[in-house]
């Protein structure tokens, strides 16, 4: 089985006005644009393919600004969003999603890129330098305190309550400044500054893959170190 990739940056109790989160959506969705050609055209849901297919979203503030305001997309006091590319089917489609404004713990506040899993477009994507600037710009836009490029298959066996956030090490993982200081790791570990907003550690180059020994050893070696260092938790 191939592993399934997603981009997940997490924060908790920040509030922020409607206004706010929709500059922050719509900074992420311009960084995207720059990314990958099928990211600069994005749908809304419905109730059926081609529905969710003919329902154009122009991911300008003024347009989060009408999402946030249906009753459906408010829980408590925050902003839910779901939007996607559109395509043949929802396998070969990018999704992105979120929740953000909340001043409670719970839920998450949260922004996670699903890419496709197959065809032309996830060749060019689920790449270490593409993922990566994806991760970094969940970073610059949503400012959160832990984030990762994860592959689902790594995540559910390697991590406790079934990849509780923090707990686990990524393909790529953000750790924010507040979070902690990132230790030496062994090489070919790269780690690397976000600005200055916190520290990304990419464990490979290559395509990180559960059925790869190397990649999981290295894995397991990181997750080691990192939880020594007490990084490891959950948010």
């Amino acid at each position: 089985m191939s592993d399934r990739y997603y981009v997940g940056a997490y924060w908790v109790a920040r509030h922020e006005s409607d206004a706010s989160c929709a500059r922050r959506a719509e900074r992420l969705f311009e960084s995207l644009d720059h990314l990958e050609p099928t990211w600069r055209q994005w749908h809304e849901t419905g109730r059926t393919l081609k529905r969710a297919q003919a329902r154009w979203f122009q991911t300008h503030q003024a347009s989060f600004l009408e999402l946030f305001a249906r009753k459906k997309n408010r829980i408590g006091d925050g902003f839910h969003y779901w939007l996607w590319t559109g395509g043949p089917t929802r396998d070969e489609a990018t999704a992105v999603s979120g929740f953000c404004g909340s001043a409670d713990a719970a839920p998450t506040s949260v922004c996670v890129v699903d890419p496709p899993h197959h065809g032309e477009v996830a060749e060019r994507v689920l790449t270490m330098p593409v993922l990566r600037e994806v991760l970094r710009a969940m970073v610059r836009c949503w400012e959160p305190a832990w984030g990762v490029v994860a592959s689902e298959q790594y995540r559910d066996q390697k991590s406790p309550s079934s990849g509780d956030v923090g707990t686990f090490v990524g393909w790529m993982t953000y750790f924010s400044r507040q979070w902690g200081e990132v230790p030496s790791l062994p090489a070919p570990v790269r780690v690397e500054p976000v600005e200055d907003l916190g520290t990304l550690v990419i464990l490979t180059g290559e395509q990180f893959t559960v059925t790869n020994p190397e990649h999981v050893r290295l894995a397991t070696e990181v997750h080691q170190v990192l939880d020594a260092a007490g990084l490891l938790r959950a948010l």
